[in-house]
């Protein structure tokens, strides 16, 4: 990644076999001084990802040879990268499992470019952020609920002494609802935190990935409040704030 008077240019890969679309979010792409790479399926995907280890992927799941799920847990577990999901389909358990495979955001066919980009900036944005609290929170407590412990330095969660794997994302919404545990955080106050998105358009994004983590630590750990949002509930016999780690 390069700067060139003041613009970011980020090298973003875009794997999708539908030429005229994959054409459409190229030129879109480079309209905002991004270089865009292009690739047709997911094992050629795989491969020049590790080539030219970009700093956003945008990733369509229905894709010949490997699909998109498959192909986002190799790249991601290869290298941590923002990955942003296409599907075709407005189905929740396919978002849902999108995201457990390792992307950081989804869309679904069909999709307004304006919108696109607005979700890739948003993705981007949170890399810098994300380097920035890292380097702040090198002396941020561990969180330790017991049975849960969410380190935010080493970025590693625990349950009953398992590492949990978390998306960079998923560990994100946790951290962020478990710092003021049994608090009612909106679903807009969580956008703008953990996606740094200043609009409720992603309500659904929050809602999906909440579904993801609840598969991964249970369903009690996060209360829904019904038409405002969520709190984090600590496990049955923990302190209700963190002992100090």
């Amino acid at each position: 990644m390069s700067t060139t008077a003041g613009q970011e240019n980020y090298t973003v890969l875009v794997v999708e076999d539908e030429p005229t679309l994959a054409t459409a979010i190229a030129q879109r792409l480079a309209a905002e001084g991004w270089t865009a790479r292009v690739c047709a399926d997911g094992q050629s995907a795989v491969q020049t990802a590790a080539q030219i280890k970009p700093d956003l992927v945008i990733m369509d799941i229905m894709l010949p040879v490997m699909d998109g799920l498959e192909a986002t847990r190799r790249i991601t577990a290869a290298r941590p990268v923002p990955v942003l999901i296409l599907t075709a389909r407005d189905d929740e358990s396919d978002k849902v499992i999108g995201l457990g495979a390792g992307a950081d955001d989804y869309m679904t066919k069909p999709f307004s470019m304006r919108e696109l980009i607005a979700r890739c900036k948003a993705l981007l944005r949170r890399v810098e952020r994300a380097k920035i609290i890292a380097k702040n929170s090198e002396n941020e407590k561990v969180l330790d609920y017991g049975d849960l412990v969410i380190d935010p330095t080493q970025r590693i969660v625990t349950l009953h002494g398992e590492e949990v794997h978390l998306t960079p994302t998923e560990f994100d919404l946790l951290a962020t609802l478990a710092r003021k545990p049994k608090t009612v955080l909106s679903r807009e106050t969580l956008l703008e935190e953990v996606w740094d998105w200043v609009d409720a358009s992603g309500t659904r994004t929050v809602d999906s990935h909440v579904k993801a983590l609840r598969h991964k630590l249970g369903p009690e750990m996060i209360r829904t409040v019904h038409g405002v949002g969520y709190a984090f509930e600590p496990p049955e016999g923990a302190p209700a704030r963190p002992s100090a780690k």
